[in-house]
C-alpha cells in the first residue's frame, strides 16, 4: 500500500483563478494561489519545477532531476511539497517515480499573471 496521495484531476482549463486584474480573488482562490506561489518561492523547488516543466515529453524521472545542489532525500521532500501544492503529478513505474506538470497548471498560472494591465 502506498503512502502517496492522489491529487484530484482538475476539469477546468484554468485550475486556479482569473487574472489578477479582472477582479478581487475570493478567499479560497487566494489561499490556493498563495500555496502554489509559496511552494515555488524556494529556489530548489523552482529549479525542480522548471526541470520537470522543460523535460522532453513533459515528464521527468526523479533519477534525472536530482542535480540541484541538495541530497536526494531533500529533492524528494521538495518534490512532495510541489505535489501537495498541486503543481506536480507523479506516477510510479517500477522503482522510479516520474513527475509531470499538468498543462492546466501552467495555463492557469500564466493566465493569473498575464491579464491585461489596467488602463
Amino acid at each position: 500500500m502506498s503512502n502517496s496521495r492522489t491529487l484530484p484531476v482538475l476539469e477546468s482549463e484554468v485550475p486556479c483563478c482569473p487574472p489578477l486584474t479582472e477582479r478581487t480573488l475570493t478567499a479560497a482562490e487566494a489561499e490556493r494561489t498563495a500555496a502554489m506561489f509559496k511552494a515555488l518561492s524556494d529556489p530548489v523547488r523552482l529549479r525542480l519545477f522548471s526541470a520537470v516543466a522543460s523535460a522532453p515529453g513533459g515528464e521527468a524521472c526523479v533519477c534525472d532531476i536530482s542535480d540541484v545542489g541538495v541530497s536526494q532525500p531533500t529533492v524528494s521532500h521538495h518534490l512532495k511539497k510541489l505535489k501537495e501544492a498541486g503543481l506536480l503529478a507523479s506516477e510510479r513505474r517500477g522503482t522510479w517515480v516520474y513527475y509531470r506538470v499538468e498543462p492546466s497548471v501552467l495555463a492557469g498560472m500564466g493566465r493569473l499573471l498575464t491579464g491585461a494591465a489596467p488602463a
